[in-house]
């Protein structure tokens, strides 16, 4: 029998390359996902803590009015005289310029 001469395979990208590769991608996913976002809670979390009475502010369903009342996790926003509702803390969105419903 004639002896057959079998090639060795080629090695493809070795384990220390594709430990690289997967370090970037955790790189990336880190400072274009988790940053940003951990970033963004911080900022809503100051903002919700930082709120008195008397503060205008911007509901997440676009309710604009002043806060009347506050509570641990909710406050009564008078969006008109007379018209209150009450909303939870967290869904304030933005706090407004004192005299911007003025304005509005």
């Amino acid at each position: 029998m004639p002896a057959v001469a079998v090639a060795a395979p080629q090695g493809g990208p070795g384990m220390i390359s594709q430990v690289v590769l997967f370090g970037g991608f955790i790189l990336i996913f880190y400072f274009l996902i988790w940053r940003p976002q951990s970033k963004r809670a911080k900022e809503h979390k100051a903002l919700v803590e930082g709120l008195d009475k008397g503060d205008e502010v911007v509901t997440g369903g676009g309710l604009a009015g002043r806060i009347s009342r506050l509570t641990d996790d909710y406050m009564v926003v008078e969006i008109a005289d007379g018209v209150e509702v009450k909303v939870q803390r967290q869904s304030v969105t933005q706090a407004l310029p004192k005299g911007t419903l003025k304005d509005i």
